[in-house]
């Protein structure tokens, strides 16, 4: 049984490969295409919900913050404003703490199209393992 690079000589060859290889580069850059769209909605949806998320919560540490004071200003006010702001002060640092793990935990923008990028060098190099 003959291959049409066999029945066809080098310029079928050629033009197989050359087709295999723009295949090759339009299904790559549809994956970045998907990737970018991905991301971009899932960087919209946490900024999103962090403004929300951060205005509520401002509003209610704030509505606290004035509740303590008021309710302690005639005995402790002293001690009430320390308590307010420690208590600003850890949730700061949690915050803080958790945005840290949040982002180094991540996955970089774009690893599935990179991964299969390295597969089809490997292919290319000739290190494809099947062959």
């Amino acid at each position: 049984m003959t291959t049409p690079a066999q029945s066809g000589g080098p310029g079928s060859a050629a033009r197989a490969l050359r087709t295999d290889l723009v295949a090759l580069l339009q299904l790559r850059a549809e994956l970045i295409a998907i990737e970018l769209e991905e991301e971009a909605a899932r960087r919209k949806r946490q900024l999103l919900l962090g403004v929300v998320a951060g205005v509520f919560a401002l509003a209610t540490l704030l509505l606290v913050a004035f509740l303590v004071v008021v309710v302690f200003w005639d005995s402790y006010r002293v001690g009430a404003l320390a308590g307010v702001t420690l208590a600003y002060a850890l949730v700061g640092a949690w915050a803080v703490l958790r945005f840290r793990n949040v982002t180094m935990n991540s996955p970089p923008p774009f690893a599935a199209t990179l991964a299969e990028f390295r597969k089809d060098l490997e292919i290319f190099r000739g290190r494809d393992g099947g062959t």
